[in-house]
């Protein structure tokens, strides 16, 4: 399960839907080993496309950098789909290289009849996609 705070689920959602009509990417960065999901940090989609995402790899690697520094990981990674329902892609669960991070899709079309978004999120381990349920807190406790 996801735990997490209703500040940042705000902020993953705004971050899709500023993007769109192209998809939003980005982490969700915690202290090693904890699993709590705490420091937002949107990324820009170098793909720049309504239908694919990647990273940059200088600001990736800036990134990654950053979080070894500060002893923290990705918690979260995710991304929005812009046309499509909030699942991955087989090109998303072929560059899930993260088997501790939960994997965040936010659909900004309304493909299902949901409503205007959709917020799930995966655990993606070797291939395999499991979708787990998201507890949203005001608070960690």
């Amino acid at each position: 399960m996801l735990t997490i705070t209703r500040a940042l689920y705000d902020q993953i959602v705004e971050h899709a839907r500023a993007d769109h009509p192209d998809e939003a990417c980005g982490v969700v960065a915690g202290p090693a080993g904890s699993g709590r999901p705490e420091r937002f940090i949107p990324m820009l989609n170098a793909a720049r496309s309504p239908t694919f995402y990647e990273f940059d790899s200088a600001d990736l690697l800036k990134l990654y950098r950053e979080m070894d520094d500060r002893d923290e990981e990705p918690v979260i990674v995710y991304h929005s789909h812009t046309a499509t329902e909030a699942y991955p892609s087989r090109t998303d669960i072929s560059y899930a290289n993260e088997p501790q991070a939960h994997y965040v899709l936010v659909s900004t079309a309304d493909a299902d009849g949901a409503g205007p978004f959709q917020f799930r999120s995966y655990t993606i381990v070797e291939g395999v996609v499991e979708e787990e349920e998201v507890k949203v807190v005001e608070a960690y406790e």
